[in-house]
């Protein structure tokens, strides 16, 4: 009698440079991450107050090959023993996108390695599956990612079938959160430093308005952070917002709660709304933004299904959850071409 053996297993090198962080990483049957390295360009921007898209991309050709150097030998594999190498192709900035692809390419090239080009979104739902060895999945699953340059729904009927709902029509929620922090004084990025201040504020001391756009499935979050600059022009007339720190005696903390309210209460609500009229299995949540403790527990408590969302450290960018898309992807037969070229406005529903 012949024994059963197990298939093979598969690593992917992923590689992410979409925005302003470089990440290498190792993943293994699309769950097991072996290594992931992150190289962070957060105070380099912070004086911008945003991302500087001319300096990530300089950025990246500096720590690009480091990257992936310390994720090969933190997986204590060598090249040979990999089986593709996935980069994100877009959407994002074209030129941090750029350096990316180019990188692996150079690497598919010099050591025969199949390559795959994967969303950036995409990467984000399956980040969900490093989080636990084993991902049952319950189709069809009512997607939100939200981020600091996307808020959307999608529906995802299988591995790699979506269908978009809708999505911001300004701000996503968490340019949001970065505008909003500029005007009340705090640190780049925005959304922790709102989180933090809102722990100690009122959630209730200004209701700020909620555009639920009830007739559609997108977003708009202009009209909020319109709202806290108008309330803080109010009460400190002769400040310049966003430009010049706020004065002592602006009330941050409230602000900063009373504006996190609105947004969490927004995506709520939607997301909740579209899980029911879609009869989803689950909800999968992604994203920067999904570490926001307030609107994990929302959810939490109003979904009407199960809510996976990402443990905290892959919820921002990272190169893990590219090798893990890069997995199904490699396992549904996706093989590209060395004239891979970047796509910085993709559309997940069109793929």
């Amino acid at each position: 009698m012949t024994p059963k053996t197990s298939p093979p297993d598969v690593r992917i090198l992923g590689i992410e440079t979409s925005c302003d962080d470089t990440g290498a990483a190792v993943v293994e049957n699309g769950t097991r991450i072996l290594s992931n390295i992150l190289i962070s360009q957060g105070e380099l921007h912070a004086q911008y107050g945003g991302v500087f898209p001319e300096m990530a991309s300089r950025s990246h050709v500096e720590t690009i090959e480091p990257a992936i150097r310390r994720a090969m030998e933190e997986s204590h594999l060598s090249v040979e023993e990999l089986d593709a190498v996935a980069v994100t192709r877009g959407p994002g900035l074209a030129g941090s996108l750029v350096v990316g692809v180019n990188a692996a390419k150079g690497l598919s090239l010099a050591a025969g390695l199949p390559i795959l080009g994967i969303h950036h979104l995409e990467s984000h739902i399956y980040s969900l599956w490093l989080s636990q060895e084993e991902s049952p999945e319950r189709f069809p699953a009512l997607c939100l990612i939200v981020s600091g340059g996307h808020t959307d729904l999608y529906v995802m009927s299988g591995h790699g079938q979506y269908r978009r709902l809708g999505g911001t029509l300004d701000d996503a929620a968490g340019e949001a959160f970065d505008k909003v922090a500029r005007l009340l004084g705090l640190p780049y990025p925005g959304g922790p430093a709102i989180e933090a201040a809102a722990r100690s504020g009122n959630p209730e001391f200004v209701r700020f308005p909620r555009a639920l756009l009830d007739d559609s499935w997108n977003f708009s979050f202009s009209g909020v952070k319109t709202a806290v600059l108008r309330e803080v022009r109010r009460r400190q007339p002769n400040l310049a917002a966003g430009i010049n720190p706020p004065e002592p005696g602006l009330p941050v903390e409230n602000l900063a709660a009373s504006f996190q309210a609105a947004v969490v209460d927004v995506l709520t609500k939607k997301t909740v709304r579209a899980a029911r009229e879609f009869q989803a299995g689950e909800i999968l949540v992604a994203g920067g933004v999904s570490a926001n403790q307030a609107l994990r527990e929302a959810l939490q408590r109003d979904a009407p299904c199960p809510v996976r969302m990402p443990p905290l450290e892959l919820c921002t960018d990272n190169a893990a959850m590219v090798a893990a898309a890069g997995y199904f992807r490699f396992q549904s037969g996706q093989r590209d071409t060395l004239d891979l070229d970047v796509v910085p406005d993709w559309d997940l529903a069109e793929d």
